[in-house]
């Protein structure tokens, strides 16, 4: 460690419970901001007259320069100071969320979007890092990694609770503009409770590499937004995805070449770090698009306002605070492996039984046990995910080893929105197409084609269960010990 570096997580620290605080709050922002548009969609799409098909940029947007930069902001914060680099990002984060606020054309407020999205990738790698740089790893990590994840798991929840709230009081712009003043007050707080750290080595920043992911990636998830529109063995669409594998081969062949990769390909030997990345893209997969869907079901076919489709969200914000604690200390006691085993289980299961929504359906009889079930699936897989993601990696990677499981979720969800919302779209089409006309119609085309999603987001969640088995090592978090740093 530098002079810069915390003290040993061992001393007597009472800043390091106010610090975590902070991050969490901050990380707590992030996950909110990922699905608070969710609930104003349908009021974006009618005040800037965004087409169907290009209604999914408003998420995507964000989560895409989320997950293509998350490698980049988590080895920025080892390098040049964790605090420094999480106070960047909420400054950036804040004023792309009041630009986004006061956009008046659909291109205006995707850009905006993705800039948040740059932002978050620079705030929650900074801040995982330095919760992992704090606390001693063991119980008092679990600890502090159950409290993280319960309010960033709670804040997809409580984000489309919200968005609904200022959706019909205030109007879809406060979904934005209510990020600014927690970025504010988090950004104040921090220089003032989080200690500076920073990781041993020096050395520059590989931009090719971000650039080259990044891109990569873009191009990959357009491919499959838009397949469903230009057709899936079109020329574009081929086209694209051969675009997106040069692009990502070219990554991993200039990570191997480069002297300072932004992602050291050797830091997968730690087999915690690799089993956990692999299981997130699935979770991700999984589980972000639920709430997208959730939340179109609840307007488009059940006919609920933003208000009362945000409300519905409340059982599943607390089922995940709740089991995100419970996890928490289980994982000391019993492992991060079967927890995070059961909780994959849990999510199947719930986004099974949301494969049986109706058209004709309610809260109360389609969507609220589904909800509570996916929601503890949720808790008690996120907490083991994290703890085992960032076990045995040395403080100089925390950065690094903070991106890479942000960016697996990221990335799995976006990649599963895609996928599964072009299945969603291609189901509907096709029932539209053969159904009688009338004032049901399209409330049952689009039932149909939300419980295929749902079926195949189950399935994501089942090769999550099996790769869990497969490749997670069954140790406790103690037993962990931090590897020798891998070499440039």
């Amino acid at each position: 460690m530098t002079a810069a570096a915390r003290p040993p997580a061992s001393t007597p620290d009472p800043l390091r419970w106010r610090a975590l605080v902070v991050l969490a709050v901050a990380q707590f922002m992030v996950v909110l901001d990922a699905s608070i548009v969710n609930v104003a969609l349908p009021s974006i799409r009618n005040d800037l007259h965004f087409s169907d098909s290009n209604l999914q940029w408003v998420v995507n947007a964000y989560t895409l320069t989320f997950g293509g930069f998350l490698l980049l902001g988590g080895r920025a914060a080892d390098l040049f100071g964790r605090r420094r680099i999480f106070v960047a990002g909420l400054v950036l984060f804040s004023v792309a969320s009041l630009a986004g606020g006061f956009a008046t054309s659909a291109g205006w407020l995707i850009v905006a979007r993705g800039v948040q999205g740059l932002g978050a990738a620079i705030v929650s790698p900074a801040a995982l890092s330095i919760v992992t740089t704090t606390f001693t790893e063991g119980a008092e990590r679990n600890k502090a990694l159950g409290i993280w994840g319960a309010l960033a798991g709670a804040g997809g929840a409580v984000g489309v609770l919200l968005g609904g709230m200022l959706t019909q009081w205030a109007g879809w712009e406060w979904v934005l503009f209510v990020n600014v003043p927690i970025g504010a007050i988090a950004a104040v707080l921090a220089p003032r409770w989080v200690r500076e750290s920073r990781g041993e080595e020096q050395t520059q920043l590989d931009i090719p590499g971000a650039v080259l992911v990044t891109s990569g990636l873009i191009v990959l998830v357009y491919a499959l937004v838009d397949a469903n529109n230009a057709g899936w063995g079109s020329a574009q669409t081929i086209v694209l995805l051969a675009v997106s594998i040069a692009l990502l081969l070219a990554f991993v062949a200039w990570e191997l070449r480069t002297r300072f990769p932004i992602m050291p390909l050797q830091i997968f030997r730690n087999r915690n770090v690799a089993s956990a990345d692999a299981v997130a893209l699935l979770v991700g997969a999984s589980l972000f698009s639920m709430f997208f869907f959730i939340s179109l079901y609840l307007q488009q076919v059940l006919g609920y306002d933003a208000l009362k489709a945000g409300l519905c969200y409340l059982p599943l914000a607390f089922s995940i605070i709740v089991s995100a604690g419970v996890a928490s200390q289980l994982v000391t006691k019993v492992g991060s492996k079967p927890i995070m085993v059961g909780g994959l289980v849990l999510t199947a299961i719930g986004l099974l039984l949301f494969t049986q929504v109706d058209a004709n359906g309610s809260f109360g009889g389609d969507v609220l046990l589904p909800s509570i079930i996916v929601a503890l699936g949720l808790g008690f897989t996120f907490v083991p995910l994290t703890i085992t993601a960032v076990a045995g990696v040395t403080p100089s990677e925390a950065g690094l080893a903070s991106g890479l499981i942000n960016t697996a979720q990221q990335v799995g969800g976006a990649l599963g929105l895609a996928i599964l919302s072009s299945i969603a779209t291609s189901r509907t089409n096709s029932v539209l197409s053969t159904s009688p006309p009338g004032p049901r119609a399209v409330p049952n085309a689009l039932t149909d084609g939300f419980q295929v999603a749902f079926a195949v987001g189950a399935g994501f969640a089942i090769l999550g269960v099996l790769l869990a088995l497969v490749v997670v090592p069954h140790v406790r978090a103690e037993e962990v010990q931090p590897e020798a740093p891998v070499a440039a």
